[in-house]
C-alpha cells in the first residue's frame, strides 16, 4: 500500500462535470480539471471534457464497472504527491464516486491530516432533466435507481412501493440496460397501483447533449407501448408525476401549492 508523503502537496478533487461537459460545469470544476496533473475517469466522461484537458496531463481511463479501479488509481496518484481530478458525471455525491472514495480513504487510514480531498459539485441528471421537462420536481420527490447490481431488487421494489404510496414524484435512474429489460415495466406496474393512468411521465435520454431526446407521455401509455417506444436505456431518466402533476404546453408541471 502506498504511504503518503507528509511533505507532499498531493490533492484529490472529486469533480462533478454535470450532464454534458464544459458548458454545464461550474468554474471550480473547470479549474480543478485544468490544474490537475492526473485526470481519472470513465472513458465516456473523459471524452466529454477532453477539449479542456492538455497534452501534459496524465489521463487514466477505465471502462464501465471499473469504479473501484478508478478510485484506487486516483487515490494512489494523490498519495504520491500529485494533484488529481477524479471525474464524475452529474454530481459526485449522487449515484457517483465520492462515497466510494471516502470508504477507501477510511479503510486506508487516509484522513484529512494525510491527504487533502475536496468534492466539487455538478449539475445532477435529475436537475438537467427536470429543466428540459418543465417543472416536475417543484414538490417532494423520491429518487430511486433501478440497477440491482449493488442493491437487491426486492429492496428496490419496497422503496418504489413506499414512495408511490406516499405520492412522491418518482425519479428513476438507470431505468434499463441490455441485461435489465424488465425492471422499468415492473417498477411502473408498482406505481400504477397508486396512480391514475393519466399521470404524466417524462423521459429524457442524453439530456443536454447533442443527441438528447425529451418526451412527455402518461403512465398508461408507457405501460402500453413499453420502453422500446422511447429507446429508454442507461442514458435515460424517467420521471413519474404525483397525483397533482399535469401536462401543459408540452411541459410536465408539479404544483408547489401556491394560489395562482
Amino acid at each position: 500500500m502506498s504511504q503518503p508523503d507528509r511533505n507532499s502537496k498531493g490533492q484529490l478533487s472529486i469533480v462533478g462535470i454535470g450532464p454534458a461537459g464544459a458548458r454545464w460545469m461550474c468554474d471550480p470544476a473547470k479549474e480543478a480539471l485544468q490544474e490537475a496533473q492526473v485526470v481519472c475517469g470513465y472513458r465516456t466522461y473523459i471524452d466529454l471534457i477532453r477539449d479542456i484537458l492538455t497534452p501534459q496531463q496524465e489521463i487514466v481511463q477505465t471502462g464501465m464497472t471499473r469504479e473501484r479501479d478508478r478510485c484506487k488509481a486516483a487515490i494512489d496518484h494523490a498519495v504520491s504527491g500529485k494533484k488529481v481530478a477524479l471525474v464524475c458525471s452529474g454530481d459526485p455525491g449522487i449515484y457517483a464516486l465520492s462515497g466510494l472514495v471516502f470508504e477507501m480513504l477510511k479503510k486506508r487510514g487516509l484522513d484529512s491530516s494525510k491527504l487533502k480531498v475536496e468534492v466539487i459539485p455538478g449539475i445532477p441528471a435529475l436537475s438537467a432533466c427536470s429543466a428540459l421537462l418543465g417543472a416536475p420536481l417543484v414538490h417532494d420527490f423520491s429518487v430511486i435507481s433501478l440497477s440491482d447490481l449493488l442493491t437487491p431488487w426486492e429492496l428496490i421494489e419496497k422503496r418504489i412501493e413506499a414512495a408511490a404510496l406516499a405520492d412522491f414524484v418518482l425519479v428513476f435512474y438507470n431505468p434499463r440496460s441490455k441485461k435489465r429489460r424488465d425492471h422499468l415495466p415492473r417498477a411502473l406496474e408498482i406505481v400504477a397501483r397508486h396512480r391514475k393512468g393519466s399521470t404524466p411521465v417524462g423521459i429524457v435520454t442524453s439530456g443536454m447533449r447533442p443527441s438528447q431526446e425529451v418526451s412527455v407521455t402518461t403512465l398508461e401509455e408507457i405501460r402500453e407501448k413499453g420502453p422500446d417506444a422511447w429507446n429508454i436505456g442507461m442514458q435515460s431518466l424517467v420521471i413519474v408525476g404525483n397525483s397533482q402533476t399535469f401536462i401543459w404546453d408540452g411541459k410536465m408541471i408539479t404544483p408547489r401549492g401556491y394560489e395562482v
